[in-house]
């Protein structure tokens, strides 16, 4: 099982506060021939007469010296993770969290959101200095 990121547990206690319910801490889906592990599984409540809905995060922290290949390495992660969830649990929709200062840093560049948008990136901003969600890009 791969290590937590740096700022595993915060996200998770800000989904928390928000009124998700952990359900998998990592998310693992086996393919056959490899395990992948998302960060985190949760599902929230819309209503008591609906379904539940659920989402799958993988976070990223971009503290390594290059944000660009951390951004190259979150994005194949994803797609990845995004289809085998799919055919694993189609009901659930993954997002990429990321902090809120290298979201305003770098994720604004028009060349990362083409990227995004292409990729049908779901992003959740989280920031690290008040420990909450900040914003859900859908």
């Amino acid at each position: 099982m791969p290590a937590k990121d740096t700022f595993h547990q915060l996200v998770r206690t800000a989904l928390e506060n928000e009124g998700w319910t952990i359900t998998h801490d990592p998310y693992r889906i086996d393919l056959g021939f490899v395990d992948f592990y998302i960060d985190l599984g949760a599902e929230k409540l819309i209503a008591a007469t609906r379904d539940g809905k659920k989402i799958a995060v993988e976070i990223k922290t971009f503290l390594a010296a290059s944000t660009i290949s951390e951004f190259h390495i979150a994005v194949g992660q994803f797609i990845n993770y995004r289809i085998a969830l799919e055919e694993q649990e189609s009901e659930r929709r993954l997002y990429l969290a990321v902090p809120l200062d290298i979201y305003k840093r770098f994720f604004k560049y028009p060349f990362i959101q083409t990227v995004i948008n292409r990729n049908q990136i779901l992003l959740i901003i989280y920031d690290v200095e008040k420990e909450v969600i900040n914003q859900w890009i859908n």
